[in-house]
């Protein structure tokens, strides 16, 4: 055998390693506007580093926070590594926070005044030099909702929206984008008079998870489910986002936001598009966002005169929560004594297209629930006749196929089978697949892999700006007919919601599962 032979021999072998190697972003800076905040210390600079020790990162890296508090790069650097070392234990390593570290500066500044602008850019050409960065630049806006559109405009100003000799600029936005219809328009408005819709990366973290991700896996790379995803078999959906937490902190925010806008509109949402939307023709960004967006099209618009049949909101006041007595959402601390404030939220929501039409889609989230736990639930039509005795099948219940995406991330399927013994008694038994024993590799967390997607250009991940309008759209009504009421349904910490959330589904036969 000739060398040229050996060669040509081995190519494919070569060609399939190099694909399963991991790709490496371009070099460039991430500058965090709002650097002070919660979110930076605890979620974006932890996953930035889990890339760095995970060698994910390009060694010409840097991180630039900018806030308002008077701070030294060494003194932002040990403010970011003591949350490493509390968010990341067992896990931090010297040796990598040193070569990581080295990356991280800090500005002070006024993000609304433009010399901050002008000092910024200064800066970021110091570090192309210094870092080796190429001109390319990523904007995270973690500040207040209220100061997006004003640094937008800064930074077109100072001619920060496109990259430097030849790099990029992309710009990302948290949520909440906007807070109706008609704000999440005029934001759009405003970031597209600087940025191009290709450079803006709408976040929701929700959609960086790997349960949440692994609900398109289920539907799309099984020949079993794809075929009864459909009204044909599927009696009704859930989707569950529960939460045992009460407002905390949060409460000045909570009551601007409530429930419908800090989780309905975002994560609720992009989790019933996952769910109901057709097979894209390519796992790419475009294909994947134009299914959602139809989703959120044919979304059957609830008539403001009727919202009561398609809506329930409710407010927790004291009670139980794990054996703890708790405070009512009233007393929280920065919440208004008299607050209508919702800490609770139902739907039901109708696709209606040629897939779900007639099928409904039942959306609830709350605070102070019996327990933390979020979950998608297919329920499928009963069997039309069973051979068994009725006494036989009195455990026996439908179908259903359960996503959970936390906190025991996993898939379940409920089926019917006999109980062994001499009769012949059939109940329900749960198939179970538990990610954690299932497989090695620990889930990388949801912010590690926006992040990697975001450095690596892919925003399939992302929202597109009629996809944030979409969801609105849908909500618009609830939340007119809501912002005129006066009063609002309570319930008891510790307990699944008000009475009104268990009679939506009561009316039509139905009751809500308890994950």
């Amino acid at each position: 055998m000739t060398q040229t032979q050996a060669k040509a021999r081995t190519l494919p072998d070569v060609l399939k390693d190099e694909a399963r190697l991991p790709s490496i972003p371009e070099p460039a800076v991430i500058v965090i506007f709002g650097a002070s905040g919660d979110l930076t210390a605890r979620k974006l600079v932890p996953a930035l580093y889990d890339l760095a020790q995970g060698r994910r990162l390009p060694m010409q890296f840097a991180i630039v926070g900018l806030s308002r508090t008077e701070m030294s790069h060494d003194e932002f650097r040990e403010r970011l590594r003591e949350a490493l070392e509390k968010h990341r234990s067992g896990r931090f390593s010297d040796d990598v926070w040193e070569s990581f570290s080295r990356g991280i500066f800090y500005l002070s500044g006024d993000s609304k005044k433009p010399e901050t602008y002008r000092e910024l850019k200064g800066f970021l050409g110091e570090l192309d030099e210094e870092r080796k960065t190429r001109g390319n630049r990523i904007f995270y806006l973690s500040a207040s909702p209220s100061l997006f559109s004003t640094i937008v405009e800064r930074l077109g100003e100072a001619g920060m929206n496109e990259g430097e000799e030849g790099g990029y600029a992309r710009l990302v936005i948290e949520k909440p984008f906007g807070r109706d219809l008609a704000s999440a328009k005029e934001l759009n408005a405003d970031i597209q008079r600087y940025f191009e819709e290709g450079q803006i990366y709408r976040i929701d973290h929700y959609l960086g998870k790997e349960t949440v991700q692994n609900i398109l896996a289920l539907r799309f790379s099984n020949g079993i489910f794809e075929p009864v995803w459909n009204q044909h078999y599927v009696d009704h959906v859930q989707i569950t986002v529960a939460e045992d937490l009460g407002v905390g902190t949060r409460g000045a925010f909570y009551e601007e936001a409530g429930a419908l806008r800090d989780i309905v509109q975002n994560h609720v949402m992009q989790v019933l598009c996952l769910t109901a939307m057709e097979p894209p023709v390519a796992f790419d960004a475009e294909s994947v966002r134009e299914e959602k967006v139809k989703v959120l099209k044919a979304a059957r618009p609830i008539p403001e005169g009727e919202v009561d049949q398609y809506a329930v909101r409710g407010q927790y006041a004291s009670g139980w929560v794990w054996g703890e007595e708790v405070d009512g959402y009233r007393e929280e601390e920065k919440v208004a004594p008299d607050s209508t404030t919702e800490t609770y939220v139902a739907l039901k929501v109708f696709v209606d297209n040629w897939r779900w039409a007639g099928t409904p889609f039942y959306i609830r989230t709350g605070k102070r629930l019996p327990k933390k736990a979020t979950e998608i639930a297919i329920q499928f039509h009963p069997t039309p006749h069973t051979p068994f005795t009725r006494e036989g099948t009195e455990g026996l219940e439908p179908n259903v196929l359960v996503v959970r995406v936390q906190p025991e991330e996993g898939i379940s399927l409920k089926i019917g089978a006999k109980v062994p013994g001499s009769g012949f008694q059939v109940s329900s038994v749960n198939m179970d697949l538990v990610y954690g024993t299932a497989f090695l590799e620990e889930a990388p967390d949801a912010y590690q892999r926006l992040l990697l997607d975001l450095m690596l250009g892919d925003p399939t991940l992302f929202i597109r700006a009629d996809e944030a309008e979409g969801a609105w759209r849908i909500l618009e009504p609830v939340m007119r007919a809501w912002s005129g009421e006066r009063e609002i349904p309570s319930y008891p910490a510790g307990t699944w919601g008000p009475e009104e959330a268990d009679e939506l589904l009561r009316r039509d036969g139905r009751r809500w599962r308890r994950p």
